[in-house]
Formats: structure tokens, sequence, C-alpha cells
């Protein structure tokens, strides 16, 4: 499920389930074409609309986009996001980072960075498993590698460093 909010002000819970598209747990009976990668045009209750991806941040999850020409400012929460929100663990970015800790127990499936690699907010770091998921953790801010505690196969505990920053 997909938490979706538009214009900072309006939320909807969205599920897609093998081409079923779900809005705050009813079926929406959708009509679409796309025109381009960027636009569509859809028809909902015999109306139709002109829709177009006007800009996309991958990273932080929002896009614009025009419908009808008016212009609605998205941002979307997916499963991951929502769970660390659900841990407490949502806010704690900040402009500059010492340190990658373990947010759960589990099982290194990959590391992504080396030491003295620059990264970006929002590059991935490694893959992590747990709870039979794999999570891929990623920079909350820009910084350089110093330090990678961990390699392919590490079993971790919660909290336990795995990344140190310059």
């Amino acid at each position: 499920m997909y938490k979706v909010k538009v214009n900072d002000q309006f939320q909807f819970d969205i599920e897609i389930n093998h081409n079923v598209l779900k809005l705050n747990g009813e079926e929406l009976a959708l009509d679409s074409i796309n025109s381009n990668n960027n636009s569509s045009h859809v028809l909902y209750q015999n109306k139709s609309y002109n829709a177009e991806v006007v800009s996309f941040d991958g990273a932080e999850k929002t896009c614009s986009i025009k419908v009808n020409g008016v212009i609605y400012q998205v941002k979307v929460e997916d499963q991951f996001d929502q769970l660390l929100k659900q841990m407490g663990m949502d806010n704690l970015a900040s402009n500059k980072i010492s340190e990658i800790k373990a947010p759960m127990p589990g099982l290194v499936l990959n590391v992504l960075v080396a030491e003295n690699a620059e990264i970006k907010k929002g590059d991935n770091l490694l893959i992590l498993e747990a709870m039979k998921m794999e999570n891929i953790l990623k920079s909350s801010a820009d910084g350089i590698v110093k330090k990678v505690l961990i390699q392919k196969g590490d079993k971790v505990e919660k909290n336990q460093i795995l990344i140190q920053f310059k």
C-alpha cells in the first residue's frame, strides 16, 4: 500500500494488485491511454482528464503532475517509508551523518559502497535482509565513506555500526 499526499493537504491510501487500483479501499474503474512517456488521457466516471508528469524526484519520492491545466504536488510513501516511520526512524536525517547503524537484526546481502567513496543523499549503501525482506539502506545525506565495518554475508544486530563517514 502507498500513502499519497497531494499538495500537503489531502492524503490517500492506494493499492495496486494485479492491475486493480484501489483508492482508500474502493476499487477505481479507470480507462486510460498513454499519450507519451509523461502524459496520459484518463476517463473516470464519464469525465475526461489529461494528466502530465511535469517533474519527478525519485530519491525524494515526489512529483508534480498537471491535470487539465492544474499542477498538483504529490509525495508518495511506500511500505519501507511507512516501516521507518513506525520504527521512529523517519526523521533521523540531518545535513551531516557520521555513521549508519543496523535498524534491525539481519543478514548483509550486499555492500554497495567502498571506503573513500563519495556518496550523495539517497544513494544505496547496502542491502540488509531482515524478517525475510530485503531492505536497501540509503544515505540520508551527502558524505564520504570512512570505513565499511561489514561485508557480504555478515549477520548484524540492531544498532550495530555498519558504515562510518568522514
